[in-house]
């Protein structure tokens, strides 16, 4: 007689519900906001560190908040084709859950605390708001992930949020280079979330959860994925043709051989096999922001 397999103990379902695939949609846009703070020379070590942890925290509370408001709205059935939830699994209570959330949010606090007293009111602003966001993307009387307004909130918030306001708590300005460098982070990061829509079509409509991807289909989903990702890659070509960086950021298409190969599997496959595009795609936006970041650095040694 087979054994069933152990249940999880309490920190590997924390560990899940945390989700730790979505973190480098946290982590790039942090390093490529550095690496382009260290170009215009004002790379500063600790707020950078603050940035990189606050923007981590910040998409851990994320996925929390997304598990459990998706599961007080029925959006986690056992027609699920993502990960565990851990809400809807049982393996955390709904009370628990948005415990985890609001202690994660209020340690994210702490580093926007440090950062604003760094930085400034511009920082409580964007802390604010950011929570906020994560909250009302499937909380609250409007979800956003609810009504369409997915990729929107994504590319505001870990792009132009993340990027601009890593670069501003060390330069204490705002340059063009910074809002350059957070579009192309941005579209990224609403690849993923396409992504994670095509793959749920079929169960989001049933749940009321109209996604652009629920609204226009699947095909219109797999082209959103390819425009979204490739006008990220001419994006460091405008930059360098406007002036606001050199030809060494074009280091960042060295990871076109990844995308390549993504865009045939987001075309061709459907229904779970989509989990391995979603996780690799979260690795694509890694490598891209590593990628850009070097040719930042490089273009300013050069410069040198």
């Amino acid at each position: 007689m087979e054994s069933s397999p152990a249940a999880p103990d309490v920190f590997q379902v924390w560990i899940m519900a945390s989700r730790p695939r979505t973190l480098p949609a946290a982590a790039a846009p942090v390093i490529a906001g550095s690496a382009a703070a260290f170009s215009t020379g004002h790379f500063d070590l600790l707020p950078a560190l603050a940035a990189l942890l606050g923007a981590l925290l910040l998409q851990i509370g994320a996925n929390f908040a997304n598990d459990v408001f998706d599961y007080h709205k029925g959006a986690d059935t056992a027609d699920r084709l993502g990960p565990v939830r851990v809400t809807s699994a049982g393996l955390l209570s709904p009370e628990q859950v948005k415990a985890g959330m609001w202690t994660v949010f209020a340690l994210a606090a702490l580093c926007g605390l440090y950062l604003a007293f760094h930085a400034g009111w511009p920082v409580v602003l964007i802390g604010l708001l950011s929570i906020l966001t994560a909250i009302a993307y499937t909380g609250g009387p409007y979800p956003l992930g609810y009504h369409g307004l997915g990729e929107v909130a994504v590319f505001l918030f870990f792009g132009l949020a993340a990027v601009c306001g890593t670069y501003y708590v060390q330069a204490l300005r705002l340059d063009p280079v910074a809002v350059w460098t957070a579009m192309p982070m941005g579209l990224l990061t609403v690849a993923i979330l396409v992504v994670n829509n095509l793959r749920d079509v079929e169960t989001d409509r049933a749940a009321g959860k109209m996604t652009l991807a629920a609204r226009f289909g699947a095909q219109w989903a797999r082209r959103e994925y390819r425009v979204v990702v490739g006008t990220a890659y001419l994006l460091p070509l405008g930059m360098w043709l406007t002036g606001q960086g050199s030809p060494f950021l074009l280091i960042s298409w060295l990871s076109l051989p990844m995308f390549i190969s993504l865009a045939r599997d987001a075309s061709s496959l459907t229904g779970r096999p989509l989990n391995k595009v979603l996780g690799q795609t979260g690795q694509l936006e890694l490598l891209y922001g590593l990628c850009l970041s070097a040719g930042f650095i490089l273009q300013t040694f050069i410069r040198k």
